[in-house]
């Protein structure tokens, strides 16, 4: 690593240098439905949270400061289907910000020297929160439905 870790998405650390982010957005979606009432406006119905996406965009000089291994690892656990666990702050005064999978790496490679090699890569990585569901044989559910019939 090339300097302070300022957020890690998995084993993958953004920091000042090397594999750097420049920006993240957040996109929480919390719909409500109409409800249709007679001789009135409609009411509203809040349905609760559905989804949550972060998008996290920056910029690689792989020749200078490297990252490109990083970026390569986020995109190696994205097509294995991994969930990673997203992490901002300091170690003092971090915040979880939960599991989220990868729903697409973006990345744009240029300056290419006489090599083919790219001396600058912007990247922009889509993720979506990943929420596991409990199933009805889990245990806790298992013993709820075995008092109804009790």
């Amino acid at each position: 690593m090339s300097g302070p870790v300022a957020m890690m998405l998995g084993d993958y650390g953004f920091e000042s240098l090397g594999f750097g982010y420049q920006g993240l957005t957040r996109r929480i979606q919390t719909p409500w439905v109409d409800v249709q009432v007679a001789q009135t406006l409609n009411q509203q119905q809040w349905t609760g949270p559905t989804s949550e996406e972060v998008t996290i965009t920056g910029a690689l000089f792989p020749v200078q400061f490297g990252g490109q291994e990083s970026l390569d690892g986020i995109i190696a656990a994205a097509n294995a289907g991994t969930p990673m666990m997203l992490v901002s702050g300091s170690a003092q005064a971090g915040k979880i910000h939960g599991m989220f999978t990868v729903q697409g790496v973006d990345e744009d490679r240029s300056f290419h020297d006489r090599f083919g090699q790219a001396h600058k890569n912007t990247y922009s990585i889509a993720l979506k929160r990943y929420q596991q569901t409990q199933t009805a044989t889990s245990s806790g559910a298992r013993d709820s439905l075995a008092e109804l019939f009790r």
